[in-house]
């Protein structure tokens, strides 16, 4: 296994200042106070963390199903990271994971029972294991 890289820099104030978010080998990805805090059209870390978390539980609950001898044709999950005041600062609170997927012969609840037990073992998901992370699982 290899080490996975990402990057950041920010220039100015904090209020004024804006930045880009970089994965090794991915495009940048400018933020700001104003695209994390309020509703400017721009990227910041909670959705890098929501896609990452999203795209690594996709991948592995494949690997779940197919190890149970299911065969998926899609999978596609949504991560909505939530943001909250707490003190002095911010904290991610929760992270609601909903994914629908197209899968060959297996039937809703043994399909949730295998997206449930992978959202366990995601690696992502298990970095992230402060947080409350819920799942809506539904078959296409």
């Amino acid at each position: 296994m290899g080490i996975s890289k990402g990057s950041a820099q920010w220039e100015g104030s904090l209020k004024e200042g804006r930045g880009n978010m970089k994965p090794a080998h991915g495009s940048e990805s400018p933020f700001s106070v104003a695209s994390r805090f309020e509703t400017a059209p721009s990227s910041n870390p909670e959705e890098l963390i929501g896609a990452a978390l999203a795209g690594c539980f996709s991948m592995a609950l494949t690997g779940s199903l197919e190890k149970a001898g299911f065969k998926p044709q899609h999978i596609r999950t949504s991560a909505d990271v939530k943001l909250e005041k707490q003190g002095e600062g911010f904290a991610i609170t929760e992270i609601a994971l909903t994914t629908n997927a197209k899968v060959d012969g297996v039937d809703a609840e043994k399909f949730r029972a295998i997206a449930e037990e992978t959202k366990k073992n995601c690696p992502v998901g298990k970095a992230l294991a402060s947080i409350t992370i819920t799942l809506t699982a539904a078959l296409a």
